[in-house]
């Protein structure tokens, strides 16, 4: 398996690709391809934090990570959302997600950011070190029930002096 940054001739497969991972998907709104293109095409569009997992050339996998902030009383804090991630079905357990995640953290982290939040499952979340976004004093803006909220701190305590409300891109 290789993990690449996403390039424009693969839009058109990847679009494909988060349609149909989400059709299997537990939670899903049926909009998560046209969200990335919508992340994609705003100012919170990173190009080194939108991945591919190929094998044998072929598009398994692909996670985003977008700019996005926590807004405190004095100031904004700069993070990064996780998703949509996506997986092939028959790819699922295969490692490919985790290794979609641990490449998104390693170059977040090379290009400066210490941690990231997301919307999901905090049972498959977790061993990734993602917790409840209110144990670190965050709420979210988007009204989403804050047990699916989560953060993940990439540097210890990075978000120790951090209180205040996350904002999702909501296009």
């Amino acid at each position: 398996m290789n993990i690449r940054s996403e390039a424009e001739k693969d839009l058109p497969c990847i679009y494909n690709l988060i349609k149909i991972a989400f059709e299997t998907a537990e939670v899903s709104d049926g909009n998560e391809q046209d969200f990335a293109q919508k992340l994609r095409q705003s100012e919170a569009y990173i190009p080194e934090l939108a991945l591919v997992a190929e094998d044998a050339g072929e598009i398994i996998g692909h996670i985003m990570l977008t700019r996005t902030f926590v807004s405190g009383e004095s100031s904004d804090f700069p993070t990064l959302l996780l998703g949509p991630i996506a997986v092939l079905l028959q790819w699922r357990k295969c490692g490919v997600g985790a290794s979609l995640i641990q490449r998104g953290f390693e170059t977040a982290l090379s290009l400066g950011y210490s941690s990231v939040f997301l919307v999901g499952n905090p049972a498959y979340y977790s061993r990734f070190g993602f917790k409840p976004a209110m144990e670190f004093g965050v709420s979210n803006a988007n009204k989403i029930p804050n047990e699916f909220v989560l953060a993940c701190e990439l540097i210890p305590d990075a978000l120790a002096q951090v209180e205040g409300e996350i904002f999702f891109e909501t296009l």
